[in-house]
């Protein structure tokens, strides 16, 4: 009797010791500290499936990752399809995609959303950063005062030409798509661009307006004669009737070679990609199946947007943009010429200096996350 109270005893010792050694295990599991993560975006409406993808959150579950909201426009955790948290999200709005290139050169940004063009002066730089998927084509436009005729390409070089001062036009990033594309292809069409506002001789002066908070003022001021700059600040102000639209940048030169044109795109550091591809392939996931749906419901996509950023959304609505994270044939052959572009105008001064897109390729980007999602 006693040999069987001992042997029962011992078997509850050794339960108790399991249950306990559960018990810690488990606490141990529950006190582990998500990975917080640092993701740059700018206030337009070309990073709109970032703010669909939070707005809807778990609608996007079927994706293979959803975003839990903590605190409104700033924080979410990433959550899988199976509902394991992966990381908390930190959203940092930047003013454009020259200060997030900066911001990773700093290492204190994980992920970004810029143009490619901000992300190809980062890595000629040294940034140790790469493209994962383009977030949309299409989206930038010239803007001229509310009261201007400028109709399409030829009105605006034929201003170029006929103007006895070099025509002012204005940027708000100096790596920035719309500087790049539309500078690019002036400079391309054979006109003389300078920075340098004592250079009588140009027929352009680029002015740096450093935010796209001061494109619209400067415009009113006359600080320069035209804008160039992003959705959806072309629109709001036509829609509040201080600017016009004379010039998108599909009707640039050559004709066609700007439709579905690169802009932003989101890009994460080496270092995320090497220690939580988990949460990299998440999150790629989850932005592409928020730029389908942004496609798909332009109205709903328009007014999360607009009410995110603070503009109107009926101007949001009449956007062209094509939201995709699909790297297409015709994707790359406009990297490429972006590329082209910074080359022929001595902006690179490092590993992307006297680059083709061959050789580029693999030190700018990684579309291993993309292809994964683009399968699903």
């Amino acid at each position: 009797m006693n040999g069987r109270r001992t042997f029962t005893k011992g078997l509850l010792s050794v339960f108790g010791a399991l249950l306990l050694a559960f018990c810690l295990s488990t606490a141990a599991l529950a006190g582990q500290k998500l990975p917080s993560l640092y993701l740059g975006y700018v206030f337009t409406t070309h990073h709109t499936p970032l703010m669909v993808a939070a707005k809807e959150g778990k609608a996007f579950k079927d994706s293979g990752a959803y975003f839990e909201e903590m605190v409104p426009k700033q924080k979410y955790k990433l959550i899988s399809a199976d509902g394991k948290p992966l990381a908390v999200v930190n959203f940092i709005v930047s003013k454009s995609g020259s200060e997030t290139a900066t911001l990773f050169a700093m290492n204190r940004l994980d992920l970004g959303l810029a143009s490619s063009t901000a992300f190809m002066s980062g890595i000629d730089k040294g940034t140790k950063v790469k493209i994962l998927c383009p977030l949309h084509v299409d989206g930038m436009s010239m803007v001229f005062p509310a009261d201007s005729k400028i109709n399409g390409y030829d009105d605006v070089a034929s201003l170029i030409k006929n103007s006895k001062n070099p025509l002012k036009i204005g940027y708000h990033s100096p790596t920035s798509a719309p500087r790049v594309a539309f500078e690019g292809a002036l400079h391309n069409a054979g006109f003389k661009i300078t920075g340098n506002p004592n250079d009588a001789d140009a027929d352009i002066l680029m002015v740096d307006l450093k935010s796209t908070s001061n494109l619209i003022p400067a415009l009113l001021s006359q600080q320069v004669d035209c804008w160039v700059g992003p959705a959806p600040h072309p629109a709001v102000a036509e829609y509040k009737g201080v600017g016009h639209i004379g010039l998108n940048s599909r009707e640039l030169p050559p004709s066609g070679q700007w439709h579905d044109f690169p802009c932003c795109v989101m890009g994460a550091s080496e270092q995320l990609i090497a220690e939580n591809p988990a949460a990299v392939q998440a999150l790629t996931d989850l932005m592409t199946s928020a730029s389908k749906w942004a496609n798909g419901h332009k109205k709903e996509a328009a007014r999360i947007s607009a009410d995110w950023i603070g503009v109107p959304a009926e101007a949001v609505v009449k956007s062209t943009i094509i939201y995709t994270t699909d790297p297409t044939e015709k994707w790359m052959h406009g990297e490429e010429i972006f590329l082209s572009m910074l080359n022929s105008m001595n902006k690179f001064k490092g590993s992307m200096k006297d680059t083709d897109i061959k050789s580029a390729t693999p030190i700018l980007y990684d579309f291993s996350f993309v292809e994964n999602s683009l399968k699903k």
